[in-house]
């Protein structure tokens, strides 16, 4: 991973933009979605600028000044690169490619946009404003997250990818056995490329609340958990692996 991907809040404040033409008015137009006010370059109060005219000159002033510059089709000179955005408010999902084809993410962007439901941002309102209904259920904030996990898993109850997903919040809410029970998974890998991770295993390493692995089994596998999954090397599975889900990663001998 090159970069990090954040989301800044920009509502009121200043944002220089610089350069005319096509490229400056779609950046305008996006920086004012997002509330920011669009200023000059001799605003000294900013500290984000796009530069859409590709004038290396003012790139090197901006940055000189400590700004952030995003500069318009010259990924060398950027100290931040825009995505392609799928907008489901207040849901947002964010594209990047680094800079190396704003093709590509505009076509994963599409494939997105048409997947998913136009309603996806009333499910997260609705879990917002019923946070205090899912605490008071699930007081125990591992029990708590174990419990969202097995609402939004593919046809669950409030499965994401469910049109209208957002009125099944309170069944789920008043539904009896809306936890996930604790198992252990074991999941055999074939190389250490987590390219060829199965889309099963590729799921439950997102869900996981510890991983149990052999020595053997690569980083790059380990990445691809959860970042607040612990990792927990082992010669063998488990006898207890505690509560939630646990996998056991070992590598398969040919």
């Amino acid at each position: 991973m090159q970069s990090l991907p954040v989301f800044l809040r920009l509502t009121g404040g200043p944002v220089i933009l610089t350069g005319e033409g096509e490229a400056a008015d779609a950046k305008r137009r996006l920086l004012e979605r997002a509330g920011a006010i669009v200023v000059g370059e001799d605003n000294v109060a900013a500290r984000i600028a796009i530069v859409a005219d590709g004038d290396g000159a003012t790139v090197a002033r901006l940055r000189a000044r400590g700004v952030l510059v995003n500069a318009t089709d010259m990924p060398e000179l950027c100290d931040f690169t825009l995505p392609a955005i799928v907008d489901r408010d207040p849901v947002l999902i964010a594209i990047g490619t680094g800079g190396a084809s704003a093709g590509l993410a505009k076509a994963l962007r599409q494939r997105l946009e048409a997947m998913l439901p136009a309603r996806l941002g009333d499910l997260a309102t609705a879990l917002f404003a019923g946070r205090a209904a899912i605490r008071a259920r699930w007081p125990d904030a591992g029990a708590r997250r174990r419990a969202i996990d097995a609402g939004l898993v593919p046809d669950g109850p409030i499965d994401p990818l469910r049109d209208g997903a957002a009125d099944g919040v309170p069944g789920w809410l008043a539904a009896e056995g809306a936890e996930t029970p604790s198992r252990l998974e074991v999941i055999r890998l074939l190389s250490g490329d987590p390219d060829e991770l199965t889309l099963r295993s590729a799921r439950l390493l997102g869900e996981a609340d510890r991983v149990y692995h052999q020595p053997a089994v690569a980083a790059a596998i380990l990445d691809r958990a959860r970042a607040d999954a612990a990792r927990i090397m082992a010669d063998a599975p488990p006898a207890d692996p505690g509560d939630g889900l646990s996998l056991w990663l070992e590598m398969d001998q040919p």
